[in-house]
């Protein structure tokens, strides 16, 4: 790793911690990162199936800003986005919109390891709601918080390896709060993550998802939703935080001037959900072409 530390394998640190099930499916999802077909079908699917279904639930309630701020995707750079997190499906809405629009990365969220990891079930529904975009593991419990250190380990070698979009939320979890101007504490594992990854960070903020999906859906097609605002940035500037030695404290500076990007793009986003509710959704529909739904 570019800290010079040792690369800490999840498999072998969580030799004792880990269920068959959880060893089970890091190890293939481990496997399918590997050039083959397993790879390329994963890709392929996470475009053609993951993304569109994706953008058919929001499209209509989707509002966009701030494309032009975008970096070139290229195929072979792997990209890191770093968003604010009010439900569980704020990445999958900015990948989507992403894909429909050229992005051809293999796409990764970490996610909690409960449910997605420790059943059987969980692996089902990652591989068909995802295509296994869902990894590495995240590891609630205190008596296996180590393992999360090889979650980073793991994580920072894949995007290093190129081809990789990755999508994190510097707050570290889901903030409940009914202020979504008023983000959580960043967490210093994102800091880390950028320091030694080195490739571009684009932050964005997302507004109006809720976790229940039916209701989304339905407020899509029928028009009473109420809009889901993305509003990107351009790549962050950390000055020269990324060639310090790394350390914590660096880490976390890192991460909040990741989470300050968010911050200011949630001012912006607040002026545009405000001009929305000022205007008429047909008016509001029509202006999209450019930056909004396709």
């Amino acid at each position: 790793m570019a800290s010079g530390k040792p690369h800490r394998d999840i498999l072998e640190l969580g030799r004792e911690q880990l269920t068959p099930v959880e060893r089970f499916q890091i190890r293939f999802i481990r496997k399918s990162f590997e050039p083959g077909l397993l790879d390329r079908t994963l890709r392929t699917m996470q475009r053609a199936v993951g993304a569109n279904w994706m953008e058919l639930g929001v499209k209509n309630l989707r509002e966009v800003r701030g494309e032009e701020r975008l970096p070139p995707l290229d195929g072979e750079q792997s990209v890191i986005v770093v968003a604010n997190h009010r439900s569980f499906f704020d990445l999958f809405v900015v990948s989507a919109y992403l894909v429909k629009r050229g992005l051809r990365h293999r796409l990764i969220f970490p996610v909690r390891s409960k449910f997605f990891y420790d059943t059987t079930l969980g692996f089902f529904v990652n591989g068909a709601m995802s295509f296994f975009a869902m990894y590495p593991p995240v590891f609630r419990e205190r008596e296996r918080a180590v393992l999360n250190l090889a979650t980073l380990d793991e994580t920072i070698r894949i995007v290093r390896r190129g081809g990789t979009f990755l999508g994190l939320h510097p707050e570290g979890q889901r903030n409940k709060t009914d202020d979504p101007y008023t983000l959580l504490p960043a967490q210093s594992g994102v800091g880390r993550i950028i320091h030694e990854s080195k490739v571009p960070v684009i932050p964005v903020f997302v507004n109006g998802l809720t976790n229940d999906l039916v209701r989304q859906v339905r407020g899509n097609f029928d028009g009473k939703g109420d809009p889901v605002t993305v509003v990107f940035g351009a790549p962050v500037d950390f000055g020269g935080l990324l060639d310090q030695p790394s350390s914590p404290r660096l880490h976390k500076k890192i991460s909040e001037a990741s989470l300050d990007a968010i911050r200011a793009l949630g001012e912006e986003e607040r002026e545009l959900r405000a001009s929305l509710k000022a205007a008429p959704r047909s008016r509001s529909r029509s202006r999209r072409g450019d930056g909004g739904a396709s």
